[in-house]
């Protein structure tokens, strides 16, 4: 008899466990000097409309949580993240430190959240950081909101599905001192606002769905310039 497929909580339990996630990022060092930070990439069960693309891999009422940063800060102003921040000396680790920051960015009960594990460490040169990725299932989803105005102009839980759909799929371009950066982006409209997700995050996202063939063919041409 023919196994049924995986649940997407059990695939990104496995994928915490894949080392091959972090391929991409392997190039860049991990110098000691880098500030420790961690994020939370925490999926569920849609709360609200289920996504508009019908993808093959994902059911349409899955989402992640995602937040925009408010555009008044000096770095990363406007910039779509996950929740998460640097690791405070009174934090147990990495997953201590996502859930903290997630509580206080986003106002979410941590009870109600598995961890199911962790993804290798990104370097982050330009901001001289260690991003910890810590992978989390929303088992008893509670009310989410912009907490600190000052931090985060939004939160909100896109489904995963229209981040797989090729419409919604961008490449970035950002040129500094004469070199040209690209990156893999989305661009997603959430409860009536158009979000463009890039950098980091962007790129963890573009890992886990590829990683876990969830993702489908898109259009690297279409650039999106910065």
């Amino acid at each position: 008899m023919t196994q049924p497929p995986a649940s997407a909580r059990e695939q990104l339990r496995a994928l915490a466990g894949d080392p091959a996630v972090a391929e991409r990022w392997a190039e860049f060092a991990l110098y000691d000097h880098y500030r420790a930070a961690a994020v939370l990439v925490l999926f569920g069960v849609l709360d609200g409309a289920p996504a508009v693309h019908a993808a093959g891999a994902v059911s349409r009422d899955l989402d992640v949580l995602l937040l925009a940063r408010a555009t008044t800060l000096r770095s990363h102003a406007g910039e779509v993240a996950f929740p998460g921040g640097r690791i405070d000396p009174d934090d147990a680790g990495p997953v201590d430190a996502a859930l903290r920051e997630a509580v206080e960015e986003t106002g979410l009960d941590p009870a109600g959240v598995e961890v199911l594990g962790t993804l290798p460490e990104v370097p982050l040169p330009p901001s001289a950081h260690r991003v910890t990725p810590v992978l989390g299932w929303w088992a008893r989803p509670t009310p989410v909101r912009v907490v600190d105005d000052g931090e985060s102009s939004s939160v909100f839980r896109a489904p995963v599905a229209d981040l797989i759909d090729p419409a919604n799929r961008w490449t970035t371009r950002l040129r500094r001192g004469g070199l040209s950066f690209t990156g893999p982006a989305w661009r997603v409209r959430v409860d009536g606002r158009e979000h463009l997700i890039w950098g980091f995050t962007a790129n963890v996202l573009d890992a886990m769905l590829a990683r876990l063939g969830w993702d489908e063919p898109w259009d690297h041409g279409r650039v999106i310039d910065l």
